[in-house]
């Protein structure tokens, strides 16, 4: 895994299944950003989930990218960019759809609070 503090991006298949991998051997909270470089909103909540990575390190941030990694969008029904999913030992243990900063914090706070 990448440093913590940070959003990890995710540019194949490959690496998508050795992260999910390593969440399914943890207990640590997953907050993946199903993004597109051409989606305003996705560019709006970056830097807030740049930020949210580095005040929480104890989360690990990843980022895909739709269009790079088509399949797992499809896998993951990912239907609107920005879509957040957040995963506990490989499974969903919630969702946000859209950019809301509110939202995004407290669901990761609430998931955290039973980590």
């Amino acid at each position: 895994m990448a440093e913590e503090g940070q959003v990890i991006g995710v540019h194949s298949v490959e690496a998508w299944n050795d992260h999910l991998q390593k969440c399914n051997e943890s207990n640590k909270l997953i907050v993946v950003d199903f993004t597109a470089s051409w989606c305003g909103p996705c560019r709006f909540i970056t830097p807030f989930l740049v930020e949210l990575a580095k005040k929480i390190p104890t989360v690990t941030f990843l980022k895909v990218d739709v269009d790079e990694l088509k399949s797992v969008a499809t896998d993951w029904a990912v239907e609107a960019m920005p879509t957040f999913m957040f995963l506990k030992q490989g499974k969903i243990v919630d969702k946000v759809v859209g950019a809301n900063k509110d939202s995004l914090q407290q669901t990761i706070a609430k998931h955290m609070a039973t980590a």
